[in-house]
């Protein structure tokens, strides 16, 4: 398993998916910047979350609220006070790392499964000092006590020095949705619990990580909703049930995910965020073992009510029949896009005797159809080429391929997921056919040029 995430790193980096951050200076740990197919791949995983959770629901309603935001509104969400990792230090080699990680990735590789988040910092020191852990860097025993670390990252704004303002950069990107309920509500008035608000964009933390690629970085994409209801007249319980069903769906027929590969795993007492009644993860076997690919929470009113207290801004909700004024409960559905993309090259990735393919859908796929001239130095065929590729432009998102020969031209295609190539060869001029392969099957077919249009419809239909 670990020879997979090797592939798929390498092969991200030789395809053009995800690049180191700063790399030509050695590079900045736990930075990766989005290639040019890595962010169609991330657009396409975006678009499609909010096509499915925003535009075909009536009772979703879009944001997208600023990074910065006055720090009282961290204060209030509890974030300044309750938003720790604990670290240990290696006195031999330096090495930091997260506490709860070191303890959980030895266990790991004696093939126990401990979840150790949201123990005590006694209760670290106790395990690794029991059981004699040693630094995953240099092997010596010598850890400094394990100490909290706030994770948020700190700025400041202003331009004159001893005058600037302390702010951070957002640890999650649900707070921007509750201080903004309020304008929601007035901009559309007479609306009805329940509903929710959504919104996809970065946040940042401050955290050691365990460097497994993108899957814990210190900027990263997140898809939330805040889901709004009424406690007197929904039973929590009912509807986080019904949003595990939607999350679930989403993940194994919209992202294609093999739900063997999966698994809702509840938090206990001690590891439950701060703000939340009840938590759930969508676990996905990496190659890494069993970790957070989502997460759903019950955020009962824990953050409206605080930012009223905090504000003094009236936060309730009234009642359109009774005239009851009450604070809502949340239910948060949380989505992380850079975890869903590694899953996603994880599931399609494919090694065959001679070929590698990434089995992406083809709704996800960064090109949907190559077009290629059978030789380049021939004129006419490029022209016809030329004139299939702009016209299919229109619709997809098409590549273009003249270099080296047709197999390995195919072969290219498929280690980054394009479904379809279309090869215009000397029969086109003649008959105005073309060859149509397809990417899982390497079947190919002879389409009539005037078809294309329709044949592609069909088949990235759905």
């Amino acid at each position: 398993m670990a020879d997979l995430m090797q592939d798929i790193v390498s092969l991200s980096k030789r395809r053009g998916f995800v690049y180191q951050g700063s790399e030509i200076y050695g590079g900045l740990a736990n930075t990766w910047d989005y290639g040019p197919l890595g962010v169609e791949l991330l657009r396409n995983i975006k678009n499609l979350w909010w096509e499915h959770f925003v535009h075909r629901r009536q009772d979703i309603l879009g944001l997208d609220t600023n990074i910065f935001m006055h720090p009282r509104v961290w204060e209030a969400s509890g974030h300044t006070r309750s938003f720790t990792d604990a670290l240990v230090d290696c006195r031999a080699c330096q090495n930091r790392t997260r506490a709860d990680h070191l303890i959980e990735e030895f266990f790991a590789k004696q093939g126990k499964e401990v979840k150790v988040e949201g123990w005590t910092l006694d209760e670290l020191a106790r395990t690794i000092a029991e059981n004699r852990i040693p630094c995953p860097v240099c092997g010596q025993f010598d850890w400094t006590n394990p100490r909290e670390f706030n994770l948020l990252f700190e700025t400041s704004i202003g331009i004159v020095s001893g005058e600037k303002s302390l702010v951070y950069l957002r640890g999650e990107i649900a707070q921007g949705m509750f201080v903004n309920f309020r304008n929601v509500l007035a901009s559309f008035g007479g609306r009805r619990l329940p509903f929710g608000l959504a919104q996809s964009g970065k946040a940042f933390r401050n955290e050691v990580t365990l460097g497994n690629f993108i899957f814990r970085t210190l900027q990263f994409n997140l898809a939330e909703l805040e889901y709004f209801f009424d406690p007197e007249k929904q039973d929590w319980s009912a509807l986080f049930a019904t949003w595990q069903a939607e999350m679930w769906q989403w993940t194994t027929e919209i992202m294609k995910v093999r739900p063997e590969r999966l698994r809702w795993r509840p938090h206990t007492d001690e590891e439950r965020a701060h703000y939340s009644k009840r938590t759930e993860d969508i676990e996905y076997a990496f190659p890494f073992g069993w970790k957070e690919m989502y997460g759903l929470a019950y955020r009962t009113d824990f953050d409206l009510r605080n930012h009223m207290e905090q504000s003094g801004v009236d936060l309730r909700y009234t009642d359109p029949e009774t005239g009851r004024k009450f604070i809502p409960h949340v239910i948060e559905p949380t989505f992380g896009m850079d975890r869903t993309l590694l899953v996603v090259m994880l599931e399609a990735y494919t090694k065959e005797e001679t070929r590698t393919i990434l089995r992406l859908p083809v709704k996800l796929a960064p090109y949907k159809i190559a077009v290629f001239p059978l030789l380049k130095n021939k004129e006419q065929l490029v022209n016809k080429a030329r004139t299939i590729y702009e016209a299919l432009q229109e619709k997809w998102t098409v590549a273009w391929d003249e270099r080296g020969n047709i197999g390995k031209r195919y072969y290219a295609q498929d280690e980054i997921g394009t479904p379809f190539c279309v090869t215009v060869d000397f029969d086109t001029i003649q008959d105005d056919t073309v060859t149509v392969r397809d990417r899982d099957t390497m079947r190919q077919e002879r389409v009539a040029v005037g078809r294309l249009e329709e044949y592609f419809g069909e088949k990235t239909a759905g």
